[in-house]
């Protein structure tokens, strides 16, 4: 079951406020210098125009969608809404607290609108609030004194909502990095172990193996001797057993070595433990076996899949889970309780890990319908 988002909830409440603030006006009606049905329908195209760019900003969190073509809706729709909460407000300029409706759009413009622009709308909107209340009838000292107020309130709303956006972003950017660092370290780990057990297999076969072999040789060509006697024949023999025993050992040791590859559980745990926000599950069948080739590779689409949600999903939990099917395959499949993605448009990120995997002769899948779900499969070893 998808989770409603933070964000929606902060949505509803100030899409239900800006109802609240014009709902006055709209009932009785009083202080509009329109006619009543025309000012209703403004303020209700507001509030639709409110939705809209709220709707968009919310799915900007995606890089998918930072484009031109992509920025140009939201934008249209908060364009909208500015004009429409300047005309709501200058024609019905006794209508108490309806100047709010200024105060979201400064905060609004955090999310749509570059940064240098907020002091724009907030200078935009003070004049407007200045126009209102003096044709409401106020003098000069109250003018200023409105003016002042409002221009405070919006400053501050829109630098707590740029601060907050940063501090998301920052956390995101340090969950991303501290991800990528873990992944990185594992790897290292990996090959690092990888390589001093083939140099300790190399040792075993050339100075261990061959020094065994060797000795066989020598016990064999004694045991061959006329000159030895029985009672040495039979050491002879004893110690040439001992020697080859020893050397299928030293053999099937070289050969284990060589195969044994790094454990892919203990590689995943490491790198998903401790991922601030974001709860995450990792369940590996029990007959599931890699080598260190496809080790890495299910590291780095883990890698990419942890990265991906905390980017864009917004989620709050991650399950994972590797099994092997009977078709003697090794199946990934991973999904979140984000916001999903009903059109996807893979990135970098997601392309990547397509060729990863098929580098390795498998395939990706990816579903958004429903939360993010990544499917990926590879043949077994």
């Amino acid at each position: 079951m998808r989770r409603i988002d933070p964000d929606a909830w902060a949505g509803l409440a100030v899409l239900l406020l800006c109802a609240g603030v014009g709902a006055p006006t709209l009932i009785s009606g009083a202080g509009t210098q329109i006619p009543r049905l025309l000012w209703s329908a403004l303020f209700v195209a507001l509030l639709v125009s409110f939705v809209s760019a709220a709707f968009h900003s919310a799915a900007l969190h995606s890089a998918t969608l930072h484009n031109g073509r992509a920025l140009l809706r939201p934008r249209i729709s908060y364009a909208l809404y500015v004009v429409l909460a300047w005309i709501l407000v200058l024609t019905a300029p006794g209508a108490g607290w309806l100047p709010i409706l200024l105060v979201f759009a400064a905060a609004l413009s955090a999310h749509l609108l570059p940064v240098w622009t907020g002091p724009v709308v907030v200078a935009l909107n003070s004049l407007v609030i200045a126009l209102a209340v003096s044709r409401a009838g106020a003098d000069g000292t109250a003018v200023v004194l409105a003016t002042l107020i409002y221009l405070l309130i919006q400053a501050a709303t829109l630098l707590s909502t740029v601060a907050v956006i940063r501090e998301q972003r920052m956390r995101r950017e340090l969950a991303e990095a501290h991800v990528e660092l873990r992944a990185a370290s594992v790897a290292l780990a990996d090959s690092a172990r990888t390589h001093e057990r083939l140099r300790i297999a190399r040792d075993l076969h050339d100075l261990v193996g061959h020094q065994l072999t060797a000795l066989t040789l020598e016990l064999e060509v004694a045991r061959h001797r006329d000159g030895a006697g029985s009672g040495a024949r039979e050491h002879i023999e004893r110690a040439d057993r001992v020697a080859r025993e020893l050397l299928d050992d030293v053999r099937k040791t070289v050969g284990l070595l060589r195969a044994d590859a790094p454990d892919l559980r203990a590689s995943l745990a490491s790198v998903v433990r401790d991922i601030p926000g974001l709860d995450i599950s990792v369940d590996i069948d029990a007959d599931v076996r890699t080598s260190e080739e496809q080790t890495i590779t299910l590291i780095r689409v883990v890698q990419e899949i942890v990265t991906n949600t905390i980017r864009h999903a917004d989620a709050t939990s991650l399950r994972i889970a590797i099994e092997r099917r009977p078709d003697d395959t090794l199946k990934l499949t991973s999904v979140d309780d984000g916001r999903g993605a009903p059109r996807i448009a893979p990135g970098n990120g997601l392309r990547g890990l397509a060729e990863r995997v098929g580098a390795m002769g498998g395939g990706v899948r990816l579903d958004g319908s429903d939360g993010f779900r990544v499917t990926a499969w590879l043949p077994a070893r």
